[in-house]
């Protein structure tokens, strides 16, 4: 983001797997290993993560834990279940316990400035994941991918649904006028405000035109963001919003969700409402995350489209961030200037994400060794 502006499972099936975590399904690839050698022998790495009721968390913890232990270090993982104080402790535990470095993948970026200033007391270099840590000089290093890029192409990717542009870009033939909804993730997600950003920014021109109809009139961030990125809310508020803005015979045509969970409740709201079927199909809906419900999802002709960052690219670019510092070198980076946590600009490494539809999952996931074959079936 540029600061300034700143499954073939019935759907049903899918939430269930989807809100009880689905790390099972999933797999880690050895690929997370970075190419730097070396080891700084049995130095310990303090590793928190948010969840693991989302397969990509499960992904990213044990990827970056396979190769830090390649490596020879020894690694602390935890998981707080999007629990803000279970978090604090176990970075306050990590500390005690004689971590030479944190990565922490943070639930609030605002919340752990205490934690941080412990850590920075003790010289412990600290590298966000994924989420910005905000509002504190006590962060090294940022390992993420273009978030606002990720937004663009969620935004693209319902226009393309919606026949007003073509995956090379060009414009397509529809004209619209289409009825869409809006979605945002967590409100205390620092990511969540870049997805929302860049989506936006596609899509105004065509609100503007008329072109897009967002039917309810909710368009703010803070009215639209679900809280913990948390399926069932996102549920609660689709079906409310078919029930008040879609009574009548009026059809939701796409909507932009920002997380695949939030998309498999989406789905399932609108299934209940009777779409999905032959004469009343689903609604372009999007997503993020190519988690192996929505994959299948796609697959299906159910959510048409999700945002693919491969893990295993996070896990070794943070790995070789956190292995040059230990051994007191400066990790390679692509951006010093965007990514402002409101005390500092934080030195980061992007990753690049892919848009994957029905048509080119199979060359962006299969072919690329993220998922088997067998795992998408």
């Amino acid at each position: 983001m540029r600061l300034a502006k700143l499954a073939a499972l019935p759907v049903g099936l899918a939430l269930a797997m989807a809100m009880t975590a689905c790390g099972s399904t999933t797999k880690t690839v050895d690929k997370a290993a970075p190419s730097a050698a070396g080891s700084s022998g049995t130095a310990l790495v303090g590793v928190t993560m948010p969840t693991r009721s989302s397969e990509r968390w499960i992904h990213d913890g044990d990827n970056v834990k396979s190769a830090l232990e390649k490596l020879g270090y020894q690694v602390d993982l935890q998981y707080a279940e999007n629990d803000i104080p279970t978090q604090v402790n176990q970075i306050e535990n990590q500390i005690t316990k004689g971590a030479k470095l944190l990565i922490i993948a943070s639930i609030d970026g605002t919340a752990i400035t205490t934690q941080l200033q412990q850590a920075a007391d003790k010289k412990i270099p600290v590298i966000a994941y994924d989420r910005l840590i905000r509002n504190t000089p006590n962060v090294d290093y940022y390992a993420t991918f273009d978030n606002y890029k990720v937004g663009v192409q969620q935004a693209t990717s319902l226009l393309v649904g919606l026949g007003l542009k073509k995956q090379d870009g060009s414009d397509g033939d529809a004209k619209g006028p289409f009825n869409v909804e809006i979605f945002a993730g967590s409100p205390d997600d620092n990511n969540a405000t870049f997805f929302y950003n860049g989506a936006m920014d596609t899509l105004k021109p065509y609100i503007d035109k008329g072109t897009l109809v967002v039917k309810s009139g909710e368009t703010d961030f803070k009215t639209v963001a679900i809280l913990r990125w948390d399926p069932a809310t996102a549920q609660k508020r689709m079906e409310d919003l078919i029930t008040k803005t879609y009574s009548g015979g009026t059809k939701v045509d796409g909507v932009l969700s920002p997380y695949d969970g939030l998309s498999i409740g989406i789905l399932s709201a609108l299934k209940s409402s009777g779409y999905g079927t032959a004469d009343q199909p689903y609604p372009v809906v999007t997503g993020q995350d190519a988690e192996v419900a929505s994959v299948k999802s796609i697959i299906a002709g159910e959510q048409y489209a999700t945002i693919y960052k491969d893990t295993r690219e996070l896990a070794a670019v943070t790995v070789k961030m956190a292995d040059a510092v230990l051994k007191g070198a400066k990790p390679e980076v692509n951006n010093t200037t965007d990514y402002d946590n409101g005390n500092k600009v934080v030195p980061s490494y992007l990753l690049e994400p892919v848009v994957v539809y029905k048509d080119n999952y199979a060359k962006a996931l299969v072919e690329s060794g993220y998922y088997t074959d067998d795992q998408l079936k």
